[in-house]
């Protein structure tokens, strides 16, 4: 269950542990939390990563810290996580391998922040590797074990089920990120089909519509698509309402307001019961307005049918059934626009906000 890396001269020799086996040695937690970490390395609220290593990523911060080998805790050799991600894989993989994480710190830091947030500039010189690597991790993933949040639907516990994934990724990681040909046969597909849905979203028949001062980017477009190329353009945003055509409509809160987000200040997401109950009594469709609480990853405002599973709400949003509402396009938004302005209305940005604040805006 580990893979332990050659040590260049005077780096310690790490290797991954599964999260159970935390506090049999000296261990670094990465992209989770855990009583008895000899450091932590996670953007999740409130943990206990040092300031100087905050990142709006956890493998971030994990970067971070090898260039500030001098950090307590840092000279553990034990490494764990208590899911895998492509966020946390990455971050216990560059403490594994500092010197080639740090050789190739702009692209890991860029397939990190895709894998969270779904965010990426498709300008960028290394985007489109970014994505094969997302997409090489994603498919790997699905193929040889089981998708994200997949593990309780088979008996199994993610903090332990999770750790055959990291030993089966481990060792192979490094050579499709030199070299990105040799997971061809496995990234090709979702790597072309967000491509083609990138296209539509950046295309004429789409329409995107910022509203800086709360948060919110409105896409129109034609229909449910890989959130990559859904959300990919909406860095800087934290809420993401979704108008497809026929009528059917999705509001996100973004994982950027579940963590502490080191780069920017934020508005503190809001419960979404009273925009569900408003909107409610406009629909006529014979379908329900519901929204996921507070503290889910990624909360979604949807017309329900049958209860979605966490996998199916984490999944893109081509993946799960989108209803068609009774309601014209513009009232969703206006309505949607209405419901944050008025929540936020003597709510001030900032960073590290606590739970307890946020279930308080609003109240």
């Amino acid at each position: 269950m580990s893979e332990q890396q050659a040590a260049a001269p005077g780096e310690p020799a790490r290797y991954f542990v599964p999260f159970g086996q935390l506090r049999r040695q000296p261990t670094i937690v990465v992209d989770s939390t855990g009583l008895g970490a000899a450091l932590t390395l996670a953007h999740w609220r409130g943990a206990a990563t040092p300031p100087a290593l905050r990142d709006d990523t956890s493998a971030g911060s994990c970067l971070r810290a090898l260039h500030a080998p001098a950090t307590p805790g840092l000279a553990a050799r034990a490494v764990t996580a208590n899911h895998f991600d492509i966020d946390g894989f990455i971050g216990v993989w560059a403490l594994l391998h500092p010197a080639l994480a740090l050789a190739y710190e702009p692209l890991l830091r860029l397939t990190a922040t895709l894998g969270d947030f779904r965010e990426l500039d498709w300008q960028h010189p290394l985007a489109e590797q970014a994505l094969q690597l997302a997409c090489w991790l994603n498919a790997e993933e699905k193929a040889r074990f089981y998708e994200p949040f997949g593990a309780p639907a088979r008996r199994r516990r993610e903090d332990e089920a999770s750790a055959e994934k990291f030993a089966w990724f481990l060792p192979r990681f490094a050579a499709v990120l030199q070299n990105p040909e040799l997971g061809r046969a496995s990234w090709e597909p979702e790597f072309y089909r967000v491509q083609q849905a990138v296209a539509v979203v950046q295309g004429p028949l789409s329409q995107h519509t910022t509203y800086p001062a709360i948060g919110l980017v409105v896409v129109r477009t034609p229909q449910p698509g890989p959130y990559y190329a859904q959300f990919g353009a909406t860095a800087g945003f934290d809420w993401v309402l979704s108008l497809y055509d026929g009528q059917r409509y999705e509001l996100e809160a973004k994982y950027t307001t579940w963590i502490d987000l080191e780069s920017r200040p934020t508005l503190p997401r809001l419960g979404l019961a009273p925009l569900a109950a408003r909107l409610n009594e406009l629909e006529k469709s014979g379908y329900r307005w519901a929204a996921d609480p507070l503290t889910d990853t990624g909360p979604l405002l949807r017309l329900t049918g049958r209860a979605l599973s966490k996998a199916e709400r984490y999944a893109d949003p081509d993946g799960r059934p989108i209803y068609a509402s009774s309601l014209a396009p513009g009232t969703v938004e206006s309505e949607v626009v209405a419901f944050l302005q008025n929540s936020y209305a003597t709510v001030q940005p900032k960073k590290y906000w606590t739970w307890a604040e946020i279930r308080s805006v609003g109240v």
